[in-house]
């Protein structure tokens, strides 16, 4: 009986882990309606933000921004709609 909890339970382990092995598009937007960083970063800009860095992380865009007063900013935004993703954690 021990055996057979034990397999269950690396059965139950294994296939978490494998679920979470792969965060590379987590969003699971396909690449083709990505916005370009050249986009997002007019649209950061048309509401104020001065965009200092721009890349690609799992499955979102992370970017590096000064915000209107000045504050340094590390943000995650939507690839394909520009729009800032607040409480996204990579």
């Amino acid at each position: 009986m021990k055996s057979k909890l034990l397999i269950a339970a690396m059965g139950l382990a294994l296939g978490a882990s494998a679920a979470l092995a792969d965060p590379v598009n987590r969003l699971n937007v396909p690449q083709d309606q990505w916005m370009s960083p050249a986009q997002i970063t007019e649209k950061l800009s048309g509401q104020g933000y001065t965009v200092r860095e721009i890349e690609s992380d799992d499955g979102a865009y992370e970017v590096e921004m000064t915000g209107k007063d000045g504050v340094r900013i590390e943000t995650h935004v939507h690839p394909s709609t520009g729009e800032i993703m607040n409480g996204y954690d990579d």
